[in-house]
């Protein structure tokens, strides 16, 4: 505050030591105060004269502590003020009522006309300057101070102290009186009441009684006594400690309530931030919860892959001023922004102030130790940010980390379950002469979760496919695995020379042999072959079923069936004889392979069932493959609006018209 504050008045010559004498002084309000303090710069009116003084709370002067004795050589009591001594054109302290104790030192540029510094005038001593007799009587005394606790509690601040103002103004005969507080928020000094003639801080006349407040309030009582009054001083420091009861009062049930806003705001952006799980939106988030609450303005700043800070996301309580906060903050095309924000990475520090393209504050969004980008929040158009709100600003920064790095780590997640669960299907269906092909697979999530159902195609020569789907219980990266074993096993075996009856005994032990139980599969393979030359057109089905759904057959003219014969699932008992149904499809057939999330589509306790499924297969529209998984989709979604708890895989082999 204070370089900051003799830089911004052209007085960087003395920044040095100014910084160096202040620290002493808060130093030494801390060891031998013990209590909060305050830090009070002024510069004159032609900047030939800097005063700092720092105030604190402290049980007994300072001089009183200094003329302790040293103990041990090595005792260093008492340099401090060494150094304040023979650096500063003058010091001193000064002691208050109400246990305020002040040390003050003054600077003077090089070359500056060596004035002594002027102090400012002390808390009039509570000490009773006249005699008693010349009190006002003591009914006086208490009309002056006393309100009745009924009404004090339904008069606001300013109307209870400008009853008090009133009142001490009608026992002095005072021709005004006024009282200003500063409530250490950025507000600055505010007149909170007044009564009579107005009070000019500079009439000589005037009697001033500190009140007394803990930090950060600080407040005064002005009144202009008459004439001849010699009871002014005490009067004025008794109405002085009545009105900071009603202002500490006040001031802490404001705090209370402004903590339990506050709590409940964090609670709200908490549970806000922790509802997404999306990059984009978690960053796009952020400004919209803190604008206009802690600021005029907000930008998030993420580090991309290359270490380079890019702007994310900007939001301005004024639409219009977006454009050109957005050129101002964009590190691409602002030196200014990279210069105050680059640093923030380096080191992760706590929030700092920055003035390009306007005043604000600056926080490091880490987490786990790594640096993700900045969040940037500008200040309100009439005040300063207040040390509360900064301190939110920078709870914000860890919450909004926290979430960040989440949803990005969700999101690798989400990228790799989604390539392992394409890796599991077809790239795409063969295209061949006399044989139409059509799938659609429709997973439960399509987050991170990975399903278990799965179909294939593999094209075999001599005009020959091998066509499976298939269902792994359970889902996740276990039922992948085992998803992608069931597959490739099934390939190898059958690209071997083996039929599709072996090669399901085969993979049965093979799955057994993991030894686990609760990962069976339900399986149903396809030998599809072209009709050789001289037999009639169409398509030879070797099907064999290994605890599946019975597929259905649509004929041509639109008759529909369910084929084959079902059996025992792979991957639970040590022996299976699957059996083989062969059937041809003529021109114009079609042959659908599903899973269970078909018929189990849920509506309530209802199930959508095989009737329903075989009424969806013969309407559609115009028997192609393609046509075929479209109606069987359209039935189920329109079945129920329930979320799906199955995946849903649909295979369709038709016979190609001439």
């Amino acid at each position: 505050m204070v370089r900051a504050a003799l830089e911004e008045a052209g007085l960087s010559a003395l920044v040095d030591v100014a910084v160096l004498l202040a620290s002493e002084l808060c130093d030494n309000a801390v060891l031998h105060g013990g209590t909060d303090y305050d830090v009070e710069l002024t510069v004159n009116g032609d900047g030939t004269q800097v005063t700092v003084a720092v105030t604190d709370r402290g049980p007994g002067p300072l001089e009183l502590n200094l003329a302790m004795p040293r103990v041990g050589r090595a005792a260093s009591h008492g340099r401090g003020l060494l150094l304040v001594e023979q650096l500063s054109a003058a010091w001193g302290t000064r002691h208050f009522g109400g246990g305020h104790h002040q040390t003050w030192f003054t600077l003077q540029p090089a070359g500056a006309a060596r004035i002594p510094p002027e102090q400012p005038a002390a808390e009039p001593s509570l000490a009773p300057s006249a005699a008693p007799e010349d009190w006002p009587p003591a009914r006086a005394v208490r009309w002056l101070l006393h309100v009745p606790t009924g009404l004090a509690a339904k008069l606001e601040l300013r109307a209870l102290v400008t009853e008090l103002l009133r009142r001490l103004c009608e026992v002095l005969d005072a021709e005004g009186a006024e009282v200003s507080v500063y409530y250490g928020d950025g507000r600055g000094a505010q007149q909170l009441a007044n009564h009579g003639r107005p009070v000019d801080p500079e009439h000589s006349a005037q009697v001033q009684a500190q009140l007394p407040l803990p930090a950060p309030l600080h407040g005064v009582l002005r009144v202009l006594p008459a004439d001849g009054s010699g009871t002014a001083a005490e009067l004025a420091g008794l109405t002085a400690q009545r009105i900071a009861l009603a202002v500490e009062s006040e001031w802490l049930r404001g705090a209370d309530q402004r903590r339990r806003s506050w709590m409940t705001y964090l609670a709200d952006t908490s549970e806000l931030l922790a509802q997404s799980l999306d990059v984009q939106m978690t960053v796009a988030m952020v400004p919209q919860l803190l604008v206009p609450r802690l600021g005029r303005w907000c930008a998030v700043h993420l580090v991309d892959d290359y270490g380079r800070l890019q702007l994310a996301a900007i939001t301005h309580a004024n639409e219009d001023a977006i454009p050109a906060l957005r050129d101002g903050l964009d590190p691409a095309r602002s030196a200014g922004a990279r210069a105050q924000l680059n640093p923030l990475l380096r080191t992760s520090a706590g929030p700092v102030g920055i003035n390009a393209p306007a005043d604000g504050v600056a926080v490091a969004l880490t987490a786990r130790g790594q640096p993700l980008g900045t969040l940037t929040v500008g200040r309100f158009s009439n005040r300063p940010h207040s040390p509360e709100e900064i301190v939110l600003v920078s709870d914000l920064a860890r919450r909004a980390s926290l979430a960040i790095d989440n949803a990005r780590t969700t999101e690798i997640h989400v990228q790799t379950s989604q390539a392992l669960q394409q890796a599991l299907l077809p790239r795409q269906l063969p295209d061949a002469d006399g044989v139409d092909f059509a799938a659609e697979y429709l997973p439960v999530s399509s987050g991170s979760d990975v399903g278990g159902d799965f179909y294939d195609v593999l094209a075999l020569d001599g005009g020959q496919w091998l066509v499976s789907i298939g269902d792994v219980c359970g889902k996740g990266a276990r039922a992948a695995a085992r998803t992608g074993l069931v597959r490739d096993v099934l390939r190898v075996l059958v690209n071997d020379g083996r039929s599709p009856q072996r090669a399901i005994e085969l993979l049965n032990g093979v799955m057994m042999e993991a030894g686990d139980p609760q990962q069976f599969c339900t399986l149903a393979t396809a030998m599809v072959s072209r009709a050789a030359p001289g037999q009639p057109p169409g398509l030879a089905v070797e099907l064999v079923l290994a605890g599946h759904e019975r597929p259905v057959l649509r004929r041509a003219h639109g008759d529909v069936e369910l084929i084959g014969q079902p059996g025992t699932a792979v991957g639970l008992v040590e022996q299976i004889t699957p059996a083989c149904s062969r059937h041809w499809l003529r021109p114009g057939d079609a042959l659908v392979i599903y899973t269970d999330g078909v018929t189990e589509r849920r509506r309530g306790a209802e199930l959508f069932g095989q009737h329903r499924l075989l009424d969806a297969v013969a309407g559609a529209a115009d028997g192609s493959a393609a046509a075929v998984v479209a109606a069987v989709r359209s039935a189920v979604e329109a079945f129920s609006a329930d979320p799906r708890r199955d995946d849903i895989a649909i295979l369709v082999v038709r016979a190609a018209p001439r």
